[in-house]
């Protein structure tokens, strides 16, 4: 398989920046209330600790997920435990999600621990090898380990967010209105800068999202040597989103971030807050992959 340089290069920088923003932060906060560096980043870890560490149970429960054996879904097994072994990683546990919207989703806090899930519709508009495509796509977010690296790049961004949170709460009701404008002002300070490094960690959390998509994709495309099945599930799958019931919709958008597919109600999300890419953008990469491979094929021949 052949690394994408620019893609592999936007990740990088991605990373770097979202470095220099928490390292600036974090020299604001340690000065602000008298601690250092190590204290934060060590409350920081233990936070992004526990939601690490209860963040699959957390996903399976939201979305109703059930755990299901080879005899009850045997060619799901098969497909998934054959990737699995092509990846170089152990077979994931295998869940279906009742959901009349087709979608699939990867999660774990590590390859041993991991989760591949599709919903129960998916299995009904895709044919075999589409649903191949589609799981390697999920078998490569767990290869990669992209539910870890997505819960550590949001590490000093969760820590931002409750302190925003805590700072406004603070100047609402601890601050002006009770005589204590100097206090309040240096609230407003934490608050000010609190909501800066949240909104731009944000951005760059979903930036580094969406290249962790064209990755999956990428690697799903090698994993079974069919790119055009990959972006016919896509395509497929995108379809049936945009027409499901609007309240099915709601009932899965708040695990976007998950899906191989987010499913969006009501308008369009800007592309600059999106977690994943766009469709045909996807669609369009996979299609190069394809050429390639049928590029190598003809010279190998």
């Amino acid at each position: 398989m052949h690394r994408d340089i620019s893609l592999t290069i936007r990740m990088v920088i991605s990373f770097l920046v979202l470095t220099l923003i928490y390292l600036v932060f974090l020299s604001f906060i340690s000065a602000y209330f008298g601690l250092g560096i190590l204290p934060i980043a060590i409350i920081a870890g233990l936070m992004i600790g526990v939601q690490w560490y209860f963040s699959d149970r957390i996903v399976l429960w939201s979305t109703g997920t059930k755990l299901v054996s080879k005899e009850e879904y045997p060619v799901l097994h098969e497909i998934i435990e054959r990737l699995a072994q092509k990846a170089n990683v152990p077979k994931p546990r295998v869940g279906v999600m009742t959901s009349e919207t087709p979608n699939s989703f990867a999660t774990g806090k590590s390859p041993k621990s991991s989760v591949v899930v599709v919903s129960s519709s998916i299995m009904k508009i895709l044919n075999r090898d589409e649903l191949e495509g589609v799981l390697a796509h999920e078998i490569t977010h767990v290869r990669n380990r992209d539910v870890t690296i997505i819960t550590l790049a949001s590490l000093f961004s969760t820590i931002a967010w409750y302190l925003m949170q805590s700072s406004m709460f603070r100047t609402m009701w601890g601050g002006y209105g009770y005589g204590r404008q100097q206090q309040g002002g240096g609230v407003f300070l934490v608050l000010i800068v609190a909501g800066l490094v949240w909104l731009l960690s944000f951005l760059i959390i979903r930036a580094i999202s969406r290249y962790r998509e064209f990755a999956a994709d990428r690697g799903g495309a090698y994993l079974t040597g069919q790119p055009l099945n990959l972006s016919r599930a896509l395509m497929k799958i995108s379809g049936h989103v945009k027409v499901a019931p609007r309240e099915e919709l709601r009932k899965l958008e708040g695990m976007n971030a998950f899906f191989i597919i987010p499913a969006i109600s009501g308008g369009t999300m800007a592309r600059f807050f999106a977690t994943h890419p766009p469709i045909e953008e996807r669609v369009k990469r996979l299609m190069q992959i394809e050429a390639e491979l049928r590029r190598s094929d003809s010279v190998g021949v």
